[in-house]
């Protein structure tokens, strides 16, 4: 399987100003390429080139390497703003906002990553430098670090395509590695995991994770750039753009926590983890207005990714199940009902009295729904 390993790169002031004069050459390059490929309506990376390769080396100064990712990172971006519009991210059809980014080309900021391959970036480990191509010449001995792991991968793994970005005023390399991955175990039953807006996740072990401090600072964090937001500064407008950088990263380790967690308890315990699915979420759960800026503040789609990779690396097997009616189902008896909820927290049977947390209610249910999914995968067919 492949993983990305970040390093950050120590390059000298002379050293930067080449990185930084690559990266804007690069992306200007990029941005006009879009442009030719909106006019011409040609988004294939093959074709494109017919249209853009020889422009793109005489006028901006790239290599044939360059040139060419530089075509490809334009038809991937054009690749991605499809699926965008056709998830409905820019509006329903005809809306203003999705007519203007349908008229325009994809732009480019300068500092967007630029990918690299073996022909133009080299490792020297033992040194702990990079040889770099740049559009001043091959740049060398430029410093990186990282944690441990970080060094041990990118020295002990094959590297393949990396990625040169600029963030923050700092320099890193996203080096994508190939891993062994294990095969995966016969589970001794499923570990179902409940995701939700009071509770980020809630496993069939009674396990809480990130809920009520959690769910604290991401309101402490609304107030903030609500406040930030009303003022309208410029101050006020760079200070939202930092924060929202350090929540990002705030609600990425925080996922990455409870996704080692979870995937670390059934590695243990031998058996595997069902969680639910994900997919249109926000078109399927109908909330009041308080809660839709609660689900829609929490990236669950990256807490599931990370579940789902760090299972692949463990060898734990994974099962996707249907989410409907499990926090109104008992998990005992099977009954349904929308009563059986008489508030957010707490569910009661009203068939057999079961009383439970509603959110382990609802993992016990998806643990049941995963074992039964397993089961129907891993039976031969019989004819």
């Amino acid at each position: 399987m492949k993983l990305v390993v970040q390093v950050k790169l120590l390059p000298t002031p002379v050293q930067a100003s080449a990185l930084e004069a690559t990266l804007r050459a690069c992306n200007t390059a990029a941005s006009q390429v879009a442009a030719t490929a909106r006019t011409v309506g040609c988004y294939r990376n093959y074709d494109l080139r017919k249209h853009s390769y020889q422009a793109v080396k005489a006028d901006c100064g790239l290599g044939a390497q360059a040139a060419q990712h530089v075509i490809k990172k334009v038809c991937d971006a054009y690749t991605t703003l499809q699926a965008n519009l056709k998830a409905g991210r820019y509006g329903r059809p005809g809306s203003r906002r999705r007519r203007r980014v349908e008229a325009g080309p994809v732009v480019f900021r300068w500092d967007a990553a630029q990918p690299y391959d073996a022909r133009m970036l080299s490792w020297q480990h033992d040194a702990r430098t990079v040889s770099i191509w740049t559009t001043t010449g091959r740049l060398k001995n430029v410093a990186f670090t990282g944690s441990a792991d970080q060094l041990t991968a990118v020295a002990t793994r094959p590297v393949g395509e990396c990625d040169l970005l600029h963030r923050d005023g700092m320099w890193f390399l996203y080096a994508t590695i190939e891993v062994p991955e294990p095969e995966l175990i016969e589970p001794a039953g499923f570990l179902g995991v409940d995701m939700g807006i009071v509770n980020i996740a809630y496993d069939s072990d009674g396990t809480r994770h990130a809920g009520a401090e959690l769910n604290g600072y991401r309101r402490r964090q609304a107030r903030l750039r609500q406040r930030l937001q009303a003022k309208n500064s410029q101050s006020a407008k760079r200070l939202l753009h930092r924060r929202r950088r350090k929540e990002a990263r705030h609600a990425a380790n925080q996922n990455h926590i409870i996704a080692k967690t979870i995937v670390t308890e059934a590695a243990r315990t031998g058996r595997g983890i069902a969680v639910e699915q994900l997919t249109g979420i926000r078109d399927r759960v109908r909330l009041r207005k308080p809660q839709r800026v609660t689900l829609s503040s929490w990236s669950f789609h990256q807490l599931g990714t990370y579940v789902a990779y760090k299972a692949r690396r463990a060898g734990v097997p994974l099962v996707q199940v249907d989410p409907r009616y499990t926090s109104q189902t008992c998990h005992r008896c099977g009954h349904r009902d929308k009563r059986n909820r008489p508030n957010q927290e707490t569910f009661t049977c009203r068939s057999r009295g079961v009383v439970a947390h509603a959110d382990h209610n609802a993992a016990l249910n998806i643990a049941h729904r995963g074992a039964e999914s397993w089961g129907a995968v891993s039976r031969p067919h019989v004819a």
